[in-house]
């Protein structure tokens, strides 16, 4: 039984998260325990459950009296998610460079590569995920890596906010690239700085006015 609850928390944490995350729910919207419970035919336990995930994910906020909304998204949380990417990717990068095989090279070029060609801001979104996760999953230190793909998860949302505020059109990630060639040329303090730099232009991020 616990197996199956596990199994429902993580697929409600799971369609809620991407639906914050793509926007199609908006910053402090209500989330009812029992219209999620009844949308996947379960118990309250997991979807209280599931909240405390997405909670940890910076998605949602427990509001007292007001129950669990959708976490709000203004310019605090985009610096805020700024510092502490910039701060943590930059340490497990610094960690994760030594340990780089040519293996480890390629997947972060295919990232980056996915994230060229991409046509849609979904295609995007998901190579520029993948990039960062390639970047630093070498540092094999798993409570680190827990943060950082909290934060990836916050920034993807920064992402669709963005592109919904101000276009999206597909380009070259010159970031990206810059933070690759660094690495194969195994200047780490180059790549760390590119990476630091890279990250905090979210706080230039146009955001929606909701």
């Amino acid at each position: 039984m616990r197996d199956e609850n596990t199994t429902i928390v993580g697929r409600i944490a799971e369609a809620i998260g991407e639906r914050i995350i793509s926007g199609a729910l908006q910053p402090n919207a209500p989330l009812r325990q029992d219209h999620v419970a009844r949308e996947f035919n379960s118990s309250h336990v997991p979807v209280r459950e599931a909240f405390r995930q997405l909670e940890a994910q910076q998605l949602v906020v427990a509001v007292p009296r007001r129950g669990v909304r959708v976490a709000p998204l203004d310019t605090n949380a985009v610096k805020e998610i700024a510092e502490m990417r910039a701060a943590l990717e930059v340490v497990a990068l610094r960690n994760a460079a030594s340990k780089l095989t040519s293996g480890h090279l390629a997947r972060i070029e295919l990232a980056l590569v996915e994230g060229d060609n991409a046509e849609t801001i979904q295609e995007f979104e998901m190579a520029n995920r993948a990039f960062h996760h390639a970047l630093v999953a070498a540092c094999a230190m798993p409570r680190l890596l827990g943060c950082v793909h909290r934060l990836q998860v916050a920034n993807s949302r920064l992402i669709f906010a963005m592109a919904r505020s101000a276009g999206w059109r597909p380009r070259s990630n010159q970031d990206h690239r810059q933070i690759l060639q660094a690495l194969r040329a195994r200047n780490v303090d180059q790549a760390c700085n590119l990476l630091a730099r890279h990250i905090q232009t979210a706080e230039r991020f146009v955001l929606p006015s909701s």
